[in-house]
């Protein structure tokens, strides 16, 4: 059996997967904002889950991800600072665990489920902040492994902001009072997808993808906003750098998670050829 720990921002969600990578159980929960609190809770979760044999873990978590320590440095909203989460899971799951960033976890599962006529996937989860994952040939680009390109500076209004600050579902709220799902008006998703597409042009010319698949609270709602999101692109696009096809997630709400059990299946496959 696999399992693969998606921690987000708002909540953490637990799926164990047999090996032909079907979901046998989940548990889902509201993340503990104190990082023993949230280890509390994970650990009675963990003691009511039917299976308790692993061959490995999957675990993902928002920020900025230290994989040689198994650290997380900073967890993007949370306040967990420097903390020693691949240890620590490993001692409730009695299992070896694989550490990644949750966009670059749900970046593997989309460009695997992709199908191979695509090289380059960039995968954009588009919630409280705004977290991008690149690979080539179902792989992570190593060279972007602490890339936080959510965090680069795009104008608007006349000064250079981090892209998350407009383009996010927290800058969503905090200007219009209501989540992705509860928006439809027209009129603010033609200037959240302008938002969007400040960042999402320098993404498209500095990696050059075949395809750019959106999740997260936001880009799950993709039909709301593609339409004025590529009228916005196409109005950057020149002949070096071209519009890619974009969708939404194959898994709206697990792409995570089955991202951390293609991780964790990477590193069993590793081990036994090693």
């Amino acid at each position: 059996m696999y399992t693969a720990v998606d921690i987000g921002g708002t909540k953490t969600l637990i799926i164990v997967f047999d090996e032909s990578n079907t979901p046998l159980e989940q548990v889902k929960f509201p993340t503990p904002a104190d990082y023993d609190d949230f280890l509390a809770v994970l650990a009675e979760s963990v003691a009511n889950l039917s299976t308790h044999d692993f061959k490995a873990v999957g675990v993902a978590a928002p920020g900025k991800i230290d994989h040689k320590q198994g650290r997380i440095i900073a967890a993007g909203n949370l306040t967990w600072r420097n903390e020693p989460l691949q240890r620590d899971i490993e001692k409730l799951f009695h299992a070896p665990v694989i550490l990644e960033n949750d966009a670059k976890a749900a970046a593997v599962a989309e460009a695997r489920y992709a199908g191979q006529s695509y090289e380059t996937v960039v995968y954009i989860t588009i919630s409280t902040g705004v977290g991008v994952g690149v690979c080539e040939n179902g792989k992570l680009v190593p060279a972007l492994d602490n890339a936080e390109i959510g965090w680069m500076n795009v104008e608007h209004e006349g000064k250079l902001v981090p892209w998350e600050k407009i383009a996010s579902g927290s800058a969503i709220v905090a200007k219009y009072g209501k989540r992705a799902s509860e928006l439809d008006d027209d009129t603010a998703w033609d200037s959240i997808s302008r938002n969007i597409a400040k960042g999402l042009i320098a993404v498209i010319a500095v990696v050059q993808p075949d395809l750019i698949v959106f999740g997260g609270g936001v880009g799950n709602h993709l039909e709301k906003f593609e339409k004025p999101l590529l009228k916005y692109l196409k109005g950057y696009e020149n002949p070096m750098v071209t519009i890619p096809h974009i969708k939404k997630s194959s898994h709206p709400e697990e792409a995570v998670a089955y991202g951390c059990l293609e991780l964790a299946k990477d590193f069993v496959q590793s081990r036994n050829a090693a």
